[in-house]
Parts: structure tokens; sequence; C-alpha cells
């Protein structure tokens, strides 16, 4: 990471690098005009994670700067939310003079929300013995004064939690609360207000459809749920098990009573679809009974395997939402040819990066 190009003043002009630099990539596909949604330039990200460097009595957060080549004190850190910020000096202030809070601490780990609450994980190379508990228990009350938060501690094979290991996010989407179920070391979208975008686009995007929708790598459920509202019925898939059970908790939190979600990757149901094999997590579930026009995919950064891409080519609609512009051209050069691109779209989800988060819909020709 390169800590010295985080400048908030230099913002606007690194999203338009960004816009001009994915215009050009995507140059000999023919596309609509590009939406760009921008991040705010500072503050923007719901997680992170600092290393912790043991220097005598000092005791400190730092990040590596690759193009510094060195390691670099992180009392604060720009792209991290408020409250991290906020919780980043009044956790060190505790854990510096604690000498069983602070032995053999090698990571510090943050998961905060929009709505206020944080959930910290400190990583260490020990085992976490009573003592420890007691310690954190007593350092969780101290911080509770100031801060809505949880306490995991890790070590190998041990995850102690104090008292829970998730965080509740409210999302204003389109002028209605989405509540999601976040668990720590699961996939969450990192820029919150960026997701929020991210959901009014796919929202709006779909909101003539018809028929129901099938979604494939819905982690938590982030993107059924808030389309949930435009279609008779979804069905999404999502291997991670924490991830399906913070879906599913999720479904319940938002009182959405027509989407299901099955536990298995999306190669297999490409499979169970094509009636290649039967598989007994679809026991019970009438895969012949869904209308499904509409496909989305938000999938890894290799992109779509070559079935899954022959299988998304026989819905109307393809929504697309990518992490690597690279794969989702090699996609693309297959899929533009029985679809088109109506719409397309940035999401600066990582501000002074190289990364592009960007969305298609493909309309079938």
């Amino acid at each position: 990471m390169n800590l010295e190009a985080m400048d908030p003043n230099q913002y606007e002009a690194q999203l338009d690098a960004k816009r001009e630099k994915l215009a050009q990539l995507f140059a000999d596909f023919t596309t609509p005009t590009l939406e760009v949604f921008a991040s705010e330039p500072k503050h923007y990200r719901m997680r992170a994670e600092f290393r912790v460097w043991h220097d005598g009595d000092d005791l400190y957060y730092y990040m590596f700067d690759k193009v510094l080549n060195q390691k670099v004190r992180c009392e604060q850190f720009l792209p991290a939310s408020a409250l991290i910020n906020a919780m980043m000096p009044a956790l060190m202030e505790e854990l510096r003079p604690n000498s069983i809070l602070r032995h053999k601490l090698f990571q510090v780990d943050f998961l905060s929300t929009l709505s206020g609450e944080i959930l910290v994980s400190l990583l260490y190379h020990k085992q976490l013995d009573q003592q420890w508990q007691d310690e954190v228990q007593a350092l969780k009350q101290r911080l509770s004064h100031q801060f809505n938060v949880n306490i995991i501690g890790r070590a190998r094979k041990q995850k102690l939690v104090i008292d829970k290991d998730f965080v509740i996010e409210s999302l204003p989407v389109n002028g209605e609360t989405l509540i999601y179920k976040q668990i720590e070391n699961s996939f969450t979208q990192p820029n919150g207000k960026v997701s929020i975008k991210m959901l009014e686009w796919a929202i709006d995007i779909t909101k003539q459809s018809s028929g129901d929708l099938l979604e494939l790598y819905c982690g938590n459920g982030n993107f059924s749920i808030a389309l949930a509202q435009n279609f008779n019925r979804v069905l999404a898939t999502e291997l991670a098990k924490p991830s399906v059970d913070s879906a599913q908790f999720n479904i319940q939190a938002n009182n959405i009573d027509n989407l299901q979600i099955i536990r298995m990757s999306a190669e297999d149901f490409t499979d169970a679809l094509a009636k290649k094999r039967s598989f007994r997590r679809l026991e019970g579930v009438d895969l012949d009974s869904y209308n499904c026009n509409t496909i989305f995919v938000d999938p890894p950064r290799a992109g779509l395997d070559d079935n899954t891409l022959a299988m998304v080519q026989h819905y109307e609609r393809i929504m697309y939402i990518s992490c690597n512009p690279q794969t989702l051209m090699d996609n693309l050069n297959v899929l533009e040819k029985t679809h088109k691109i109506t719409r397309f779209a940035l999401f600066d989800q990582f501000p002074y990066t190289d990364h592009m988060e960007s969305g298609v819909l493909l309309e079938r020709r």
C-alpha cells in the first residue's frame, strides 16, 4: 500500500484517471455512457488490518508501504472509518501498559459499521488462557463506555469471542433501511457508502424486470435481499457456510419472503441446472418451478468459469459485478456474442489504488 498517495485533495484526479483507464480498456466493446460512483475521499473503509510492532515499552500499529519498502507507524489511517480511527488510539492506550494483553500480540483487525458498531480482533502468537480472558473482559467493559464494541481473541486453533463475532449493519437504501449481519473473517463490501450506491444501481437497472432472479456467489445476501423487491422470487447460491448463515439471518431481519438460498458452488449449481448431476442439497427444491429471466453474478477475481459462462448466456438479462476488469473483458468477449451491454458502471470501492469495481447489465440481442 502506498500511504503517501492517499491525499483527499487528489481524490477527483485519481477517480478521473480510473474513469479514463476503464473506458480505454473497454474501447473495443459497444458500451453506453459510463456511470461513475465516487467514494468519500477519506474514512470510507469499514474494515482495516494492522500489524503490531513491539519496541521496548512502546507498542504501535504499522503497515508496510510497498513504495517506500518499509513499515510505517500508523497512529491514524485515512481510509479507515471515523469509528476505526477513534478506536485505534483508545485501544492502544489500553494495550500498551497491559503485559498480558500485549504479550505476543502481532495483529489487530477492525470491522466497523455505518450504524456505529465495531468489532476488534486481537491476533496472538500464544495460547489464550483464563488470565487473558479476564483481562479482555475488563478491557471490553472500559471501552464500552465510549464504543459499541465486541472483541475476539485469535491464536493457533483458538477463537475466543467476547461477546459476539459479528456486527449488524444498517444501510439506508432508497429511503429504506436494510439490515445485514456481517461476521468477522467473512467477506463484506469494504466501502459502506459505495456499497449503498451499488445496491441502488442494481435496484434501478432491474426495476422493470419480470419473472424470477437467479444469483450466484450471493455472500451474505447483500444484493439478493435488496433486489427481492423487483422479482417474483429469488434463488441464490453461496458455498461459504458462515455467509449462508448470515444470509439466513438477514432474510429474517429484513422480512423477505421470496428469497431462497442454497449452499453450493456456482459450478455445482450449473451442473444441477443442466441435470448433469443430482445433489442432496437440492432435495425439496423444484428448480423447474423458477422462471428466471435474469441472472446476477458477482464472481471472484478469476471471473466466470467456462461452464458457468455458457450457462448464463441462456438468460435474457445478465447483471455482472466485477472486481477484475481483465477477467470481465475475457467473459464479455463470449457474452457479447449473444447479449449487448446496456448499462456500464464504475464503483470506486478502493480509492488511491489501481483496483476498479465495475458493473454491467447485458440484455439478449
